[in-house]
Protein backbone atom coordinates (compact mmCIF):
# COMPACT_ATOMS: atom_id res chain seq x y z
CA UNK A 1 0.00 0.00 0.00
CA UNK A 2 0.91 3.50 -0.93
CA UNK A 3 1.90 6.19 1.44
CA UNK A 4 -0.61 8.15 0.09
CA UNK A 5 -3.66 5.49 0.43
CA UNK A 6 -2.68 5.05 4.38
CA UNK A 7 -2.56 9.03 4.94
CA UNK A 8 -6.41 9.12 2.94
CA UNK A 9 -7.13 6.12 5.43
CA UNK A 10 -5.97 7.57 8.29
CA UNK A 11 -8.37 10.75 7.71
CA UNK A 12 -11.20 9.16 7.00
CA UNK A 13 -11.33 6.77 9.84
CA UNK A 14 -9.30 8.59 13.03
CA UNK A 15 -12.78 9.35 14.34
CA UNK A 16 -14.69 6.05 14.29
CA UNK A 17 -11.52 4.36 15.95
CA UNK A 18 -11.23 6.78 18.59
CA UNK A 19 -14.57 6.98 19.09
CA UNK A 20 -14.38 3.09 19.29
CA UNK A 21 -11.38 2.72 21.52
CA UNK A 22 -13.37 5.83 23.84
CA UNK A 23 -15.96 3.63 24.11
CA UNK A 24 -13.93 0.99 25.88
CA UNK A 25 -11.61 2.81 27.37
CA UNK A 26 -13.61 5.77 28.61
CA UNK A 27 -10.41 7.44 29.22
CA UNK A 28 -9.09 10.58 26.55
CA UNK A 29 -5.27 9.60 26.49
CA UNK A 30 -5.27 6.23 26.63
CA UNK A 31 -7.56 6.41 23.66
CA UNK A 32 -5.03 8.49 21.60
CA UNK A 33 -2.64 6.15 22.79
CA UNK A 34 -4.62 2.70 21.27
CA UNK A 35 -5.47 5.00 18.14
CA UNK A 36 -1.84 5.25 17.32
CA UNK A 37 -1.11 1.84 18.07
CA UNK A 38 -4.18 0.66 15.97
CA UNK A 39 -2.97 2.63 12.92
CA UNK A 40 1.18 1.32 13.36
CA UNK A 41 -0.13 -1.77 13.54
CA UNK A 42 -2.63 -1.31 10.66
CA UNK A 43 0.34 -0.07 8.50
CA UNK A 44 2.15 -3.32 8.31
CA UNK A 45 -0.50 -5.57 7.47
CA UNK A 46 -3.15 -3.22 5.25
CA UNK A 47 -1.57 -3.77 1.76
CA UNK A 48 -3.45 -7.68 2.06
CA UNK A 49 -6.65 -5.74 2.84
CA UNK A 50 -9.75 -4.71 0.61
CA UNK A 51 -10.68 -1.37 0.41
CA UNK A 52 -14.20 -2.25 1.61
CA UNK A 53 -13.50 -4.05 4.10
CA UNK A 54 -11.21 -1.58 5.96
CA UNK A 55 -13.44 0.56 8.99
CA UNK A 56 -14.08 -3.30 10.38
CA UNK A 57 -10.63 -4.62 10.24
CA UNK A 58 -9.08 -1.45 11.83
CA UNK A 59 -12.30 -1.63 14.67
CA UNK A 60 -10.54 -5.37 14.97
CA UNK A 61 -6.83 -4.29 15.34
CA UNK A 62 -8.06 -1.39 17.63
CA UNK A 63 -10.25 -3.65 19.75
CA UNK A 64 -7.16 -6.26 20.08
CA UNK A 65 -5.25 -3.43 20.99
CA UNK A 66 -7.31 -2.44 24.22
CA UNK A 67 -7.60 -5.96 25.01
CA UNK A 68 -3.37 -6.14 24.95
CA UNK A 69 -3.05 -3.04 26.75
CA UNK A 70 -6.11 -4.45 29.80
CA UNK A 71 -3.88 -7.90 29.96
CA UNK A 72 -1.07 -5.87 30.35
CA UNK A 73 -1.95 -3.75 32.68
CA UNK A 74 -3.86 -7.06 35.12
CA UNK A 75 -0.29 -7.96 34.89
CA UNK A 76 1.55 -5.10 36.09
CA UNK A 77 0.31 -3.39 39.99
CA UNK A 78 -0.55 0.41 40.13
CA UNK A 79 -0.54 2.12 43.36
CA UNK A 80 -2.09 4.90 44.42
CA UNK A 81 -0.31 7.59 46.52
CA UNK A 82 -2.13 6.55 49.33
CA UNK A 83 -0.23 3.28 49.21
CA UNK A 84 3.25 4.68 49.80
CA UNK A 85 1.89 6.72 52.79
CA UNK A 86 2.36 3.30 55.09
CA UNK A 87 5.97 2.08 54.13
CA UNK A 88 8.45 3.54 56.17
CA UNK A 89 11.06 5.96 55.56
CA UNK A 90 14.36 5.92 56.91
CA UNK A 91 14.89 9.42 57.09
CA UNK A 92 13.16 10.39 59.74
CA UNK A 93 14.14 14.04 61.71
CA UNK A 94 15.53 11.48 64.56
CA UNK A 95 17.70 9.83 61.97
CA UNK A 96 18.55 13.10 60.36
CA UNK A 97 19.28 14.38 63.46
CA UNK A 98 21.88 12.00 64.11
CA UNK A 99 23.37 11.78 61.25
CA UNK A 100 23.97 15.57 61.49
CA UNK A 101 25.06 15.11 65.15
CA UNK A 102 27.93 12.37 63.51
CA UNK A 103 29.03 14.49 60.67
CA UNK A 104 29.46 17.48 62.99
CA UNK A 105 31.64 15.51 65.16
CA UNK A 106 33.47 14.22 62.46
CA UNK A 107 34.38 17.53 61.30
CA UNK A 108 35.34 18.22 65.19
CA UNK A 109 37.76 15.68 65.31
CA UNK A 110 38.91 16.34 61.99
CA UNK A 111 39.50 20.17 63.24
CA UNK A 112 42.34 18.74 65.91
CA UNK A 113 44.13 17.42 63.20
CA UNK A 114 47.25 18.99 61.33
CA UNK A 115 46.14 20.16 57.72
CA UNK A 116 47.98 17.27 55.84
CA UNK A 117 46.18 15.09 57.93
CA UNK A 118 42.70 15.95 56.85
CA UNK A 119 43.95 16.39 53.89
CA UNK A 120 44.96 12.46 53.68
CA UNK A 121 41.79 11.59 55.58
CA UNK A 122 39.25 13.35 53.73
CA UNK A 123 41.00 12.04 50.21
CA UNK A 124 41.37 8.81 51.08
CA UNK A 125 38.67 7.50 53.82
CA UNK A 126 35.82 9.98 52.61
CA UNK A 127 36.30 10.77 49.19
CA UNK A 128 37.47 7.01 48.46
CA UNK A 129 41.03 7.85 46.29
CA UNK A 130 43.51 4.89 46.61
CA UNK A 131 46.91 5.38 48.09
CA UNK A 132 48.71 6.05 45.20
CA UNK A 133 45.92 8.68 43.80
CA UNK A 134 46.19 10.40 47.12
CA UNK A 135 49.82 10.83 47.67
CA UNK A 136 49.89 12.11 43.68
CA UNK A 137 46.76 14.75 44.54
CA UNK A 138 48.65 15.68 47.70
CA UNK A 139 52.52 15.81 45.81
CA UNK A 140 53.80 13.94 48.22
CA UNK A 141 55.41 10.18 48.06
CA UNK A 142 53.58 7.14 48.44
CA UNK A 143 55.17 5.94 51.83
CA UNK A 144 54.75 9.13 53.65
CA UNK A 145 51.47 9.11 52.75
CA UNK A 146 50.81 6.30 54.21
CA UNK A 147 52.88 7.42 57.53
CA UNK A 148 50.33 10.57 57.03
CA UNK A 149 47.46 8.80 57.17
CA UNK A 150 48.42 5.89 60.01
CA UNK A 151 49.31 8.68 62.57
CA UNK A 152 46.29 10.70 61.82
CA UNK A 153 43.89 7.67 62.28
CA UNK A 154 46.02 7.21 65.49
CA UNK A 155 44.93 10.83 66.51
CA UNK A 156 41.70 10.34 65.62
CA UNK A 157 41.20 7.06 67.47
CA UNK A 158 42.55 8.64 70.55
CA UNK A 159 39.96 11.65 70.36
CA UNK A 160 37.47 9.43 69.69
CA UNK A 161 37.93 7.62 73.01
CA UNK A 162 38.99 10.86 75.01
CA UNK A 163 35.26 11.88 73.98
CA UNK A 164 33.37 8.47 74.83
CA UNK A 165 35.09 8.79 78.07
CA UNK A 166 34.19 12.09 79.09
CA UNK A 167 30.56 11.62 77.78
CA UNK A 168 30.05 8.43 80.14
CA UNK A 169 31.65 10.36 82.90
CA UNK A 170 29.63 13.16 82.52
CA UNK A 171 26.51 10.90 82.33
CA UNK A 172 27.85 9.79 85.86
CA UNK A 173 27.93 12.58 87.74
Amino acid sequence: MKRRSMDLIYREFKLDVYRYLYYLCHDHHQSEDLTQETFCRACKKLENLEMGKIKAWLLRVAHNAYIDRVRKESRSQVYENEFFYGIPNEETPEHHALQQERSDELYALLAQLTPQQQHAVLLYDIQGFSYQESADLMKISLSHFKILLYRARQKLRSQQKDVQVNTMLAANL
